[in-house]
């Protein structure tokens, strides 16, 4: 499966130390240069800069042939929503709420960092309640009371299995 990621997902994973997990998902992620670029913006945590400044090698750069006009949205934003329907067939992960409406619109299938975190604890890769109160802890703009609403739907859907 392709994977395109916003920056968002990949600054969060990053702070909360659980950026591993997607190369253990997806094996691949595509950023546009657009997303790179703002991870090396100097408003980023250190964490995030030292990230990007030497990149993984599951981390791959593509730039979209046609960056699609989106009003209300960020270079990082269009760039990666241009890929992704662009390369067909993938998974966006962005959290932006704009940004996954304008990905809706466009048909394209998108999660965002609750998500994939929610997918690595089903897995096996990641305590959910621990990787949620790291995001708790974090610069994250959720909903604290929705974090627990999604881990305590997540337990019970385990506890049914």
């Amino acid at each position: 499966m392709l994977v395109v990621a916003d920056s968002s997902p990949l600054i969060v994973l990053v702070n909360i130390e659980q950026i591993a997990v997607l190369p253990r998902l997806f094996g691949q992620v595509i950023v546009p240069p657009e997303v790179s670029c703002e991870l090396r913006q100097m408003n980023r945590p250190e964490a995030v800069r030292d990230f990007i400044s030497a990149p993984p090698g599951w981390l791959l750069e593509r730039t979209p042939t046609v960056i699609e006009s989106i009003p209300a949205l960020h270079a990082g934003e269009r760039a990666a929503i241009s890929l992704a329907r662009e390369l067909k067939d993938g998974l966006l992960l962005i959290d932006e709420a704009r940004g996954r409406r304008a990905a809706a619109a466009r048909k394209i299938p998108f999660t965002g960092t609750v998500g994939v975190l929610e997918l690595a604890a089903d897995r096996g890769l990641l305590d959910l309640q621990n990787a949620f109160t790291r995001l708790k802890q974090s610069d994250f703009w959720i909903s604290h009371e929705l974090l627990d609403e999604r881990l305590k739907r997540y337990q019970e859907l385990r506890q049914r299995r």
